[in-house]
């Protein structure tokens, strides 16, 4: 190592500075470069920590108030009569004390984060409900009275969507201005075999955070890589390591500042819902069937039915509007039952607007070789069938809202793998019909996940991981996650 000219040979080192060799720290930064507090300041990486925080601020802000305006207009509107300029003032009041309280629980968890460490919609949640409940024991505590505590709960649910599709959308648009301007995370992946294969082509193919796989390597060949290739993470994609060695390859990234994520096989997935046996000769766990049932399924059904119901109340003004446009424009029912199969197979009037001029079912026999779906599915992007209000429905999913009722009624869930025609189901393999050991939903995974661009093994594959890392976290995720997805009408004909 060259000892800088500058510095007298014979002049003892800073102890408190950092040595020469040191290029890079934990966090991955050369802090060397940082030659003063302005040069600091003025760093490509500083300029998107502060836009990214100073965005995501005005975000959860704003979908905070938004979230207390609705509830008081929700109540005003059933109860109270309307007086909107009053619900804009109370918000104002009740918004400054619970904004501050979200962006301090919001930033000890973590959501200012970068895009690589920020926790997802089950962080938003869990801080989002420590909000209310803080609120509430301060109201209680000051002595403040209400009629009811619906602000408190009403604010907490909506909240929770429209903070949550807020920040699903800005992940959306800034990574798409990230892509644009070149930024792409990398990756390099340690495994040998058909799983890390899978594990690169899944990672490289995601359209809603694409990462680019640098290359797959065994891990005799991982200090070479870490020599020749620069990567933002590594990922860990062999079910066959050994603790060991896993321990081994985290400390050699960490020491060079580079994230470590693992990418689960079947058989790790499927031990989350592993029970220990007790009383056997040597340690056994079971592996139940992918049921909800006991506090699992009440716990659904209570948020279902809250819901159903509020979706139905507060949708009511496009329900009607849809209603009447159905009505006006064809000839025919403004309800399609359509009879397909549900929870263990037993067959449900599936209700929808209907889309198709009438007697449209009958005809399907004689579209069966324009199909362009993979699998058992039956999809036609220009369908003859569909009239110009069914297609304008159909591109915004909300041919599905009157499946709210079949919600109320426990034939569906709002979250769940979906319910195929039985032409469909009729055409299922033995594995595929996995899915239907619980009930079916108005979105899932289909519906965030690529919807119509997926083939149908992936789709699959898709519900029997819902139901095998089922949260009620998972569920507002998906709930969330469908608005975006909708609304930018993503693999949908």
């Amino acid at each position: 190592m060259t000892e800088d000219p500058r510095r007298p040979t014979n002049m003892p080192r800073d102890p408190f500075a950092p040595p020469p060799e040191l290029e890079v720290v934990a966090d991955g930064h050369d802090y060397r470069r940082r030659r003063t507090p302005l040069s600091f300041l003025l760093t490509m990486e500083t300029l998107r920590t502060v836009a990214r925080v100073a965005s995501l601020v005005v975000l959860d802000v704003v979908g905070l108030y938004l979230a207390i305006l609705l509830a008081l207009e929700s109540k005003s509107l059933l109860f109270d009569g309307v007086n909107f300029s009053a619900n804009v003032t109370q918000a104002y009041n009740y918004g400054v004390f619970a904004a501050l309280l979200t962006l301090l629980l919001f930033a000890r968890t973590g959501l200012y984060g970068d895009r690589g460490s920020r926790p997802g919609l089950g962080a938003v949640v869990s801080a989002l409900f420590s909000v209310a409940l803080v609120a509430l024991i301060y109201s209680l505590i000051v002595g403040r009275e209400y009629s009811s505590y619906y602000i408190f709960w009403g604010t907490l649910i909506f909240a929770i969507v429209i903070v949550g599709a807020l920040r699903a959308l800005y992940d959306r648009a800034s990574g798409r201005l990230l892509r644009a301007a070149g930024y792409r995370r990398s990756a390099l992946l340690v495994g040998v075999g058909a799983h890390a294969q899978a594990v690169g082509a899944a990672l490289a193919g995601s359209r809603a955070n694409p990462v680019e796989v640098v290359g797959i390597v065994g891990p005799a060949e991982l200090d070479e890589a870490f020599e020749q290739q620069h990567f933002d993470e590594l990922v860990i994609a062999d079910p066959g390591f050994s603790e060991e060695r896993v321990l081994e390859i985290v400390d050699h990234c960490h020491e060079r500042g580079v994230r470590v994520r693992v990418a689960p096989s079947t058989s790790e997935l499927l031990a989350r819902r592993a029970e220990f046996v007790p009383g056997s000769a040597v340690p056994l766990f079971e592996l139940r069937a992918p049921v909800f049932d006991g506090a699992e399924f009440a716990v659904k059904r209570v948020f279902d039915l809250a819901g159903a119901a509020l979706g139905l109340i507060v949708l009511s003004p496009l329900l009607l509007l849809i209603t009447l446009a159905v009505k006006v424009s064809s000839s025919g029912p403004v309800l399609f039952r359509s009879r397909r199969p549900g929870i263990a197979g037993v067959p449900f009037a599936c209700l929808k607007f209907r889309t198709m001029y009438e007697g449209a079912e009958l005809r399907q026999f004689e579209l069966e070789e324009e199909n362009e779906a993979d699998g058992p599915l039956f999809k036609i992007r220009h369908d003859p069938r569909i009239t110009p209000v069914g297609r304008m429905l159909r591109r915004f999913s909300l041919d599905e809202l009157p499946q709210l009722w079949n919600v109320l009624r426990g034939e569906m869930s709002i979250v769940g793998p979906r319910p195929l025609p039985q032409r469909d189901y009729a055409r299922l393999e033995d594995w595929h019909r996995r899915r239907y050991l619980v009930l079916p939903g108005m979105t899932g995974l289909w519906q965030v996940s690529g919807r119509s661009e997926l083939n149908f093994d992936d789709l699959v594959n898709l519900d029997f991981l819902y139901i095998e890392r089922w949260s009620l976290a998972l569920d507002l995720s998906i709930i969330v996650q469908t608005i975006p997805a909708v609304l930018l009408r993503r693999g949908a004909f």
